[in-house]
């Protein structure tokens, strides 16, 4: 199995295969409309923007999971990332991350690219870890997604080259998507 063997529904209930994004540079994310970490859709949008005519393209999968931040309709989410963000990247249907309903993609991107902690110096780090902690005491030792916002950097050839947290530095993100084009 790779990358290009899954196929998921887009936020219009459209069964779409990854093979549609064969020698593309990708960033799949799980985000949420309503959490901390939504406003990182300026930079994804403008990463998007800047990098889309060299084969790039970022894959957005609303999830519900965290806090329940991200409510509403597929419809609504969508409505609300073009309001709100300009978004222009495909926006998916809202699905599971963790657990036995999870997407086989995201079970797939966990089983290639394992949790590797959190920034330290996000402000947002110690809220997050004290939350996990009080939840699973042992969630750092497991390749779960820990919250929304979760992005795997896949290559051209459709190989899971990073994953980065939520507290990721999205200048460094920005930085590997372009050492990959």
């Amino acid at each position: 199995m790779n990358i290009y063997d899954y196929k998921v529904e887009d936020a219009y209930g459209v069964e779409t295969s990854l093979k549609d994004y064969a020698g593309k540079v990708l960033l799949i994310i799980n985000s949420a409309t309503e959490c901390g970490f939504t406003p990182q859709y300026d930079a994804l949008q403008d990463m998007f923007e800047k990098y889309e005519g060299s084969g790039f393209m970022i894959l957005d999968f609303p999830c519900n999971q965290f806090g329940h931040q991200a409510p509403g309709s597929n419809q609504e989410i969508v409505s609300f990332c073009d309001s709100r963000y300009g978004i222009t990247f495909p926006i998916f249907s809202k699905i599971e991350v963790n657990g036995d309903n999870a997407c086989p993609l995201f079970t797939y991107l966990k089983s290639q690219k394992s949790f590797a902690g959190f920034d330290p110096d996000h402000p947002l780090t110690p809220m997050l870890e004290s939350a996990l902690n009080r939840i699973d005491p042992g969630y750092a030792g497991n390749s779960d997604i820990k919250w929304n916002f979760t992005k795997f950097l896949i290559d051209r050839d459709g190989n899971v080259i990073e994953r980065f947290e939520p507290t990721a530095d999205m200048a460094e993100v920005e930085a590997k998507v372009a050492q990959l084009l």
